[in-house]
């Protein structure tokens, strides 16, 4: 069932687009306004799937009521008819934000093939905001310690820019996290996030990995195929592990930052890329450049702004909100009622050190919940933790 707003100053179409929308899915909720005024309160005041809009009514005309209307809500399909139209009304209609024109009287066909094509878009659009909020949670940064505190304050700073950005911190402390968040609060968020962890990638395939290669580049390039440069073009680009990459991969990453230009293995043909890079490891990079095995003119490329994530250890004041969260995520995961914690269980736990970080500790919280009753005391941690 979608809600349509019909805004037309005639009863008679009025009451004709009216019908048209209901004989279409019964479904349908439609409400209707005279003018662009009463038009436009109706839209500040309840969420509509689609509008169908006269351009010429009183009070408020249709062109002021779509400027208006976008405003508030960018993403709402707004369709604009009208009698007196041209093409000149026509483009500057959507270049104001209309998703689409239609001239009166309207063709039968053509109205309902747009007004299921509007709601098409605006249901996407909804799912894809779920999902967004669904990957924003999964990234989510849990705790309220003062290291982590200082982290979100470096993330609200730099997430606005365009800064290439240097992740630093021991395996399992969430340093992907970060790259997640800054993305988010990016002005690149609507646009994708690749992630490339060069640990994983052999090093005789990073560079095709990276860059893409063309049709019998190699023995297995039986077609052509785009890299993660092109694909996260427009968007963000996180080299998670960055200090176990080639030196030769280091060579072509660091031409692509510096140019925003690539060419993919097997071609001399220059590729423009618009990528804001961020990039993770956990060696000490300047210990790798003394020993010639990470290039320094690539790594103050990459640390325009350095972000040490501090261990779990560091921050062992965020464990119990830690173990809270992974309580409610664990127990949901595998569809049962959220376990107890006792305080002693608690204490044992912060005790303990986690030189696995994070990614430990859920482990050991989703070890204990399987094995344990409803209630986690200190014996039960001594006995399943593995500590």
């Amino acid at each position: 069932m979608a809600k349509i707003l019909i805004i037309e100053d005639e009863k008679a179409i009025r009451n004709v687009l009216s019908n048209i929308v209901i004989e279409e899915d019964k479904n349908h909720e439609v409400d209707t306004a005279e003018n662009g005024l009463d038009g436009f309160e109706m839209l500040t005041q309840n969420t509509y799937d689609l509008v169908l809009c006269d351009i010429k009514m009183p009070k408020m005309d249709g062109m002021e009521l779509l400027e208006k209307a976008i405003a508030i809500q960018p993403d709402l399909p707004i369709v604009m008819i009208s009698g007196h139209g041209d093409l000149e009304t026509a483009v500057e209609s959507i270049k104001k934000g209309a998703f689409d024109y239609i001239s009166k009287p309207p063709d039968l066909n053509r109205l309902l093939h747009t007004i299921r094509i509007g709601l098409d878009r605006n249901n996407l659009v909804v799912q894809n905001k779920v999902l967004r909020k669904k990957v924003s949670k999964k990234y989510e940064m849990v705790g309220n310690s003062p290291e982590l505190q200082k982290i979100h304050e470096m993330i609200e700073l730099v997430a606005p820019t365009d800064a290439r950005v240097l992740i630093t911190g021991a395996n399992g402390s969430g340093k992907e996290l970060i790259a997640h968040a800054i993305h988010q609060k990016s002005e690149r968020s609507n646009a994708p996030m690749i992630e490339v962890n060069c640990a994983a990638i052999p090093s005789e395939l990073i560079e095709s990995e990276l860059f893409g290669h063309e049709k019998g580049a190699f023995t297995s390039a039986i077609k052509q195929r785009k890299g993660k440069f092109e694909t996260a073009n427009g968007g963000t680009l996180f080299l998670d592990e960055v200090g176990d990459m080639s030196l030769k991969a280091q060579a072509k990453v660091l031409r692509a930052l510096q140019e925003h230009k690539i060419s993919r293995v097997g071609s001399d043909k220059e590729i423009k890329v618009n990528v804001r890079v961020l990039a993770a490891t956990n060696k000490d990079l300047q210990h790798e450049i003394k020993e010639g095995r990470f290039r320094e003119d690539l790594y103050h490329r990459l640390g325009v702004i350095l972000i040490n994530n501090p261990s779990l250890d560091e921050r062992k004041d965020d464990i119990p909100i830690l173990i809270e969260h992974f309580n409610s995520e664990i127990c949901k995961e595998h569809g049962i009622a959220k376990k107890s914690f006792t305080d002693d269980a608690l204490k044992v736990l912060m005790a303990y050190n986690w030189s696995g970080n994070i990614r430990e500790l859920r482990n050991v919280i989703e070890r204990l919940i399987i094995l344990s009753s409803d209630t986690i005391d200190k014996e039960t941690v001594k006995s399943f933790s593995g500590k």
